[in-house]
């Protein structure tokens, strides 16, 4: 009886794991998940920039996604690659959008246009590459 039981909350346990995969980790033939647009943004701040500055621009960027609609999810961290091919861009930032509209709507949002005065006096380059995941655009 006890080895049915553990077979079964296995089984369960494993059923319930499958569902949770994403898009990309599912098998061939599964229906795939909604397309989301990602937003990838990169920083160099100046070289007098304070670790403090830094870290207010982190903050203040990571907020949006509670104060704007349509973020989906975000996500941060700072090169920590060996190749040294950074540039001097040391922040990445993804935010994930639901639609295009969400991020036409975030662009000129008033939360986001706090956020850059809060970036300026501390930035010195930028870039920023958007795409469909998986290249699925919705029709």
């Amino acid at each position: 009886m006890k080895a049915t039981i553990l077979i079964i909350l296995s089984l369960v346990f494993a059923l319930l794991s499958t569902a949770s995969l994403t898009a990309a980790d599912k098998p061939a033939g599964k229906k795939a998940a909604k397309p989301w647009l990602r937003h990838i943004v990169c920083f160099k701040f100046k070289e007098d920039a304070s670790e403090a500055q830094v870290n207010k621009v982190v903050r203040a960027f990571k907020a949006l996604k509670n104060k704007i609609p349509g973020i989906v999810a975000f996500e941060t961290g700072t090169n920590n690659s060996p190749e040294g091919l950074n540039k001097d861009f040391t922040h990445c930032f993804i935010v994930t959008f639901e639609s295009e509209a969400a991020r036409e709507a975030y662009l000129p949002h008033p939360e986001h246009m706090k956020f850059v005065e809060i970036l300026k006096p501390v930035m010195d380059d930028v870039f920023v590459i958007d795409y469909w995941i998986n290249d699925r655009k919705p029709e």
